[in-house]
């Protein structure tokens, strides 16, 4: 009862206007938008793309109009749930951008050599093919949504008044990622060990393979324990949404240290210790799993922490 008295209680400032996360969402639709008109010819089906948006638009606006009829914390939740849950629409539309562009994984392969003398993605699995340690890897891997809907919950039902900047951090902290996903096509090494042929990787041979994703979206088997539970769960989600794009810089490491930041705000131990466990995971399995680039790791470390300071400073100017 004293949930439902909670989700129901008026606002007593209600936003008037759009949400600053919504912002964010409508300019990067709008910068996507414009991206697909100029490159319609080269873009496979731009029609969907076009109806997909204006869905989002129409289901925004859509609720915004309910939550000024009733302003209560339930239809303010209802706002922001949309464009977290949405977030899993918008990554495999980085592919359908991203893929007419020239593909830069043999950079990235490349430079993995030069720093380590090998690929860490190709040899980590094959070192620790343990069924304990495939399944951490894999449980962690698939806990990044559930981390995002865990840190926002807490805000929401224990620090209220830091829910709706909590939430733009997030959010914003995702399409800056995707931003980038569409402006530097790397595909990782699950995709392109597969594109440039494995007995070239391993003899440190990385072939640029051009315009090879613009046809092509096969993976490479995952590796790890193969009767897991939680491998189980990633062979599902992968066949569902995975694409090959956003391998650099790695958004689940850096949106995780994210979260991981906006939970040492909140000075709970629960949760802190609940986020910085799957984070410290989650930087060794997305090399593991052979998602990202061990550079990728690193670069997503640093925009992690970039992104948390930035988006935090850009919601006072936008609020």
């Amino acid at each position: 009862m004293a949930v439902i008295k909670y989700l129901f209680a008026t606002d007593k400032k209600p936003v008037r206007g759009l949400l600053a996360a919504e912002w964010v969402v409508l300019a990067y639709l709008v910068l996507t938008l414009v991206l697909i008109f100029f490159t319609w010819t080269k873009l496979p089906s731009p029609e969907p793309m076009v109806w997909g948006r204006l869905r989002i638009v129409v289901t925004t606006a859509a609720l915004w109009a309910v939550y000024r009829m009733v302003p209560c914390r339930f239809t303010l939740l209802c706002r922001v749930t949309l464009q977290l849950a949405l977030l899993s629409w918008w990554y495999p539309d980085t592919f359908d951008l991203n893929r007419i562009f020239p593909n830069l994984d043999h950079l990235f392969a490349a430079a993995e050599q030069s720093v380590f003398g090998c690929q860490p993605a190709l040899l980590f699995a094959e070192r620790l093919p343990n069924p304990v340690v495939s399944e951490l890897m894999y449980l962690s891997y698939s806990s990044y949504f559930l981390l995002v809907a865990a840190v926002a919950v807490y805000y929401f039902f224990r620090r209220y008044d830091e829910f709706l900047r909590t939430a733009f951090v997030i959010v914003a902290s995702f399409f800056l990622f995707y931003v980038v996903f569409v402006a530097l096509p790397v595909t990782g090494p699950q995709f392109y060990y597969l594109a440039a042929g494995l007995d070239n990787v391993a003899q440190g041979v990385f072939p640029d393979v051009g315009n090879y994703f613009l046809t092509h979206d096969e993976m490479m088997t995952m590796p790890g324990y193969e009767d897991g539970f939680f491998y189980q769960i990633m062979v599902h989600a992968h066949a569902a949404g995975e694409r090959p794009t956003a391998a650099f810089p790695s958004s689940h490491v850096g949106v995780t240290l994210v979260l991981l930041l906006l939970a040492i705000r909140t000075r709970c131990r629960g949760l802190i210790w609940f986020v910085a466990v799957l984070f410290v995971l989650m930087c060794f399995a997305t090399v593991y799993i052979r998602a990202h680039y061990v550079i990728d790791v690193v670069a997503g470390l640093l925009s992690g922490v970039i992104l948390y300071f930035t988006t935090q400073r850009c919601h006072i100017l936008v609020s």
